[in-house]
């Protein structure tokens, strides 16, 4: 597949008054969930009618994108995610604007383990049933990646339950390998995990606080990158595995800046995984040197070209000038072309996100055909 979807789509209007009725205790669950329904269903015609390979259900089944690890004992994201959706649907906090750097969710969502985590409900599987009845194409569910999940634990806070990182983060992996194997015995064949967490690694604000923690940026990564791994193992080869790294994005803000080059060579060399969704579209990500990292006969790089925090639409030309740049350092064979994120909670119309992927569409028929 050339062209890509990360994940989230705009959801109509509707769909948000209904979440904000459902939090009101206004609609009960049920007439929540029969509205998702038929607005999945509708978005998913969309993407089919663009000829888009590779659909998703928008994440419309979700408050945010962090709830595909929600379902779970002793890990309570759904109180605060509601507390905060209707305080303010937009999803801005106070003194944020679009376009602006916003606050970081980790360390403005911080959750402690109250018990040792269990798995109670795979919620990326419910999605993926409903969404793979509704269309021929290929169906790709979503996973809040384990390093994101324990850089928003509070540790302090999960004892006695977890007196370290280390064991808090190996149970994760364990709970979403299970949760990718339930996924491909159903016939799953794409599976992506957001670890937006990654940048981390070389952002100023957040290698600083690792500093006054006394941690090891280095080894953090290593760890992370382990913990990823571990979450696909022994299914390498069943589906397609992707991983999406980002620099946040939320409200059409973004949470960290820093470009890969301190990070590229272990972390391309380490990943198992068979696409890597990376984002691209400002130069808060730098330049395409660091593809030069990537195994020759590797993973598929996804060039994050294509904005979705702003409705300017991207010139045709440009793209494709930014994938030749690209080529000096990967072969073309060896990339493909994706939003950078998802559209969800930005502020563009529907109109302006379906003529941006209709532009990568253009560009991939151009570029590969």
């Amino acid at each position: 597949m050339r062209v890509d979807l990360v994940g989230s789509l705009l959801r109509p209007v509707s769909l948000t008054d209904a979440f904000i009725a459902r939090g009101r205790n206004e609609i009960d669950h049920s007439e929540l969930e029969s509205l998702q329904d038929a607005a999945i269903i509708e978005v998913v015609k969309k993407q089919e009618a663009l000829g888009l390979p590779v659909v998703t259900d928008g994440e419309f089944r979700r408050l945010n994108w962090q709830l595909s690890f929600s379902s779970i004992a002793g890990w309570d994201l759904w109180e605060k995610s509601w507390q905060m959706f209707l305080a303010n649907p937009s999803m801005l906090m106070e003194g944020e604007k679009p376009g602006q750097r916003g606050a970081d969710a980790v360390e403005t969502f911080k959750v402690p383990a109250t018990e040792k985590l269990a798995l109670r409900e795979n919620f990326p599987l419910k999605e993926y049933e409903f969404l793979q009845i509704h269309s021929n194409k290929t169906a790709k569910a979503m996973l809040m990646g384990p390093d994101r999940v324990s850089q928003m634990c509070d540790i302090g806070g999960s004892k006695p339950h977890y007196g370290d990182m280390q064991t808090f983060l190996n149970e994760v992996a364990a709970i979403q390998n299970n949760m990718v194997g339930e996924l491909i015995e159903v016939g799953c064949q794409y599976v992506q995990l957001d670890e937006p967490s990654y940048t981390g690694y070389v952002d100023r604000a957040t290698l600083e606080r690792m500093a006054l923690r006394g941690e090891d940026p280095m080894e953090n990564l290593a760890r992370a990158v382990t913990a990823s791994n571990l979450v696909i193992e022994g299914y390498e080869g069943e589906a397609c595995f992707g991983i999406h790294i980002c620099r946040g994005n939320r409200s059409s803000m973004w949470h960290r800046e820093g470009t890969y080059d301190g990070i590229a060579e272990y972390l391309f060399a380490n990943l198992k995984f068979d696409r890597l969704l990376l984002e691209y579209d400002t130069e808060r990500a730098g330049g395409f040197e660091p593809l030069r990292y990537v195994p020759k006969e590797g993973p598929l790089v996804v060039l994050g070209l294509i904005t979705t925090k702003t409705g300017e639409l991207e010139d045709i030309d440009s793209l494709i000038t930014r994938i030749e740049e690209a080529q000096k350092y990967i072969d073309i064979d060896q990339l493909a072309i994706s939003p950078q994120c998802g559209f969800g909670h930005n502020f563009l119309s529907e109109d302006e996100q379906w003529h941006k992927l209709e532009i990568m569409q253009e560009v991939a028929e151009k570029v590969w055909n």
